[in-house]
Order: C-alpha cells, then sequence, then structure tokens
C-alpha cells in the first residue's frame, strides 16, 4: 500500500481529516475542560439517569468501563482527572440515558457531549 500513501489525492484527503479532527478536538475540549466540576457534571448526569459511579482500581485498558447488564460505571481512580472526563464521557455518547430522568440543563448537556461524536 505504499502505492496509496505516495498518492497526492490521498495526501490531500488525510490532511483535510486531519483538520477535521483537529477542529472536532478543540470543540470537544473546549466544551469538556478537564475541572473538578466538569467531572462532578458528569457523574451527576449518570446518577440522574439511573446509574451508579465507582472509582476502583483495576487493570483498566480505558479510563472507564459499564459492568455488563448493569447500570455501573466503575472509573478507573488512578487515571487522570483529564482521563477520567474523557472516559466518562465517551460511555456517556454509547449509553441510552433516559432523557425524561434529567433536568434542562443536563439535557442540553448530554445533547453536547453526544452531538462531538455526531460531527465526525
Amino acid at each position: 500500500s505504499s502505492k496509496t500513501s505516495h498518492n497526492p489525492q490521498n495526501k490531500s484527503k488525510i490532511s483535510r481529516l486531519q483538520s477535521r479532527i483537529s477542529r472536532l478536538f478543540v470543540i470537544f475540549e473546549s466544551m469538556l475542560t478537564p475541572t473538578a466540576h466538569t467531572l462532578e457534571k458528569l457523574e451527576t448526569l449518570l446518577r440522574s439517569g439511573g446509574y451508579k459511579v465507582r472509582y476502583e482500581k483495576g487493570n483498566f485498558k480505558t479510563g472507564a468501563c459499564m459492568l455488563l447488564s448493569s447500570k455501573v460505571v466503575v472509573v478507573n481512580k488512578f487515571s487522570n482527572l483529564e482521563s477520567k472526563i474523557h472516559a466518562i464521557a465517551d460511555l456517556i455518547r454509547e449509553l441510552d440515558i433516559d432523557q425524561n430522568l434529567l433536568d434542562d440543563k443536563q439535557v442540553v448537556f448530554l445533547q453536547q457531549i453526544k452531538q462531538t461524536r455526531l460531527q465526525l
């Protein structure tokens, strides 16, 4: 596949894609600043949606996981703040949280989190 990597059209496509990803990363970063307040908002969103959030040690490949067939989110307690936020946000994107359980601000926050994935 060395032929395709030297193709000018492919280089152009890759460059445009990298540019889009960079812009989306900036959007995502500005929305989820790595602060204790952001982590608290994410935890509150999960709890309001009927999920339990636990911080534990373990052999995590990612910063958080969902226990199978339960509403328990386990976060790696040894991850740094930014990793915890990103891991929980990634999980939230995959979950089907009942928006009827959330207040208006939480619904907006949930939609913002899910929107970052849709824009890719």
